[in-house]
């Protein structure tokens, strides 16, 4: 399958560009910068691509059968997600590609009926206007009919750890596990992405994974 990764040198990207790499698929990793992509593997491509430009977006996805967006803006920046969800939409289906996933975020996930994640005494408020950015940009995929896109929301805590192979998946409410824990390395993140790709599940929806 040929993926155009959008965002493939964070720390979630890497891990997607890894395991779409270790399935074998072709994939382009779409970034504003070339220069910062070193890894080397016979179906890498790397191409640059303005994600705040429909028009490279266009360009960038053209020819693909799967576009995946793992961009998370600066922090600081964390509105421009909003303008960011716009355009890369927008250019996706200017490429003629219908597939779109892109990483979302674990705050407006339901802990409780009608209780967000972000709005728990124990939410940091130093993560909340990512949280609120990422349920923004959600709110443009849950308006947009043509595109068969996926969301894929992390557990409450994500961070490098160990490739498992294993997770368990949500929609709307935070997977936790017996203890109440919500965790899930970016390994295994990166394996239900790409399960996903393969295999959908959660067409115009979507998803959590954890353990």
């Amino acid at each position: 399958m040929k993926i155009a990764l959008v965002g493939a040198t964070g720390t979630i990207g890497q891990r997607i560009l890894q395991e779409a790499l270790r399935r074998g698929h072709q994939v382009t990793a779409v970034v504003r910068d070339p220069s910062r992509v070193t890894d080397q593997h016979d179906n890498l491509r790397v191409a640059a691509g303005d994600i705040f430009s429909e028009e490279s977006m266009a360009q960038a996805a053209a020819g693909h059968d799967v576009v995946i967006s793992a961009y998370g803006p600066a922090a600081g920046a964390e509105e421009t997600l909003t303008e960011a969800t716009r355009s890369l939409v927008n250019g996706v289906k200017q490429s003629g590609v219908r597939r779109l996933l892109a990483v979302g975020g674990a705050g407006s996930l339901e802990v409780a009926p009608g209780v967000k994640l972000a709005d728990t005494p124990e939410f940091p408020d130093f993560v909340k206007p990512i949280a609120l950015a990422h349920e923004k940009a959600l709110e443009i995929y849950r308006h947009e009919d043509d595109l068969d896109w996926t969301n894929l929301s992390p557990a409450a805590t994500i961070e490098s750890g160990t490739r498992t192979g294993k997770y368990r998946t949500g929609t709307e409410q935070l997977v936790t596990d017996k203890n109440g824990e919500s965790y899930i390395s970016a390994e295994d993140f990166a394996v239900a992405m790409l399960d996903e790709v393969e295999n959908p599940q959660f067409i115009r929806q979507r998803f959590t994974a954890a353990y």
